[in-house]
């Protein structure tokens, strides 16, 4: 399954990046109008995910979120049938929706970056962003374990 946040759910789709959803975020790709948005996510064969009901109304398969916080918007959409989880192994960069690949272990990361060679480590191939399985990993999954939203 393939998402489109539009612009008033950034922070949702960093967390269905990191669950391995392939997500676009419309104001990434510079899209805010209503009309843009459903094209896109048409084009793209993507779901929309909006709180726009008029959007949501005029956009076939769209999901309505009605939610601000996104924890509750974590449950509306499990609510929907969407399964969230962190995958075992990153998939998708969660600032760019960019693949990961495996850092090798005898690679030099950045300075903010965990050894490879201590710590399983992730590049992004589009924006080059480091990633691992650190507290804020942890912190996401007790969010999206936390059924009582």
């Amino acid at each position: 399954m393939r998402f489109l946040c539009d612009a008033m759910l950034g922070k949702l789709a960093t967390y269905l990046r990191m669950c391995g959803y392939d997500t676009a975020y419309a104001l990434d790709r510079g899209v805010e109008a209503d009309d843009a948005v459903r094209k896109l996510a048409e084009r793209e064969d993507r779901r929309l995910l909006t709180r726009d009901a008029d959007l949501a109304a005029r956009t076939e398969g769209a999901i309505r979120l009605t939610a601000r916080d996104v924890e509750k918007q974590l449950r509306e959409l499990r609510e929907a049938g969407v399964s969230l989880s962190l995958p075992e192994r990153p998939r998708r960069c969660g600032r760019c929706n960019g693949p990961l690949d495996p850092v090798a272990a005898s690679a030099t990361a950045p300075a903010d970056a965990p050894d490879p060679a201590e710590t399983d480590v992730w590049r992004c191939e589009r924006c080059g962003g480091h990633f691992w399985k650190g507290s804020h990993w942890a912190d996401v999954r007790r969010r999206l374990e936390d059924r009582s939203g």
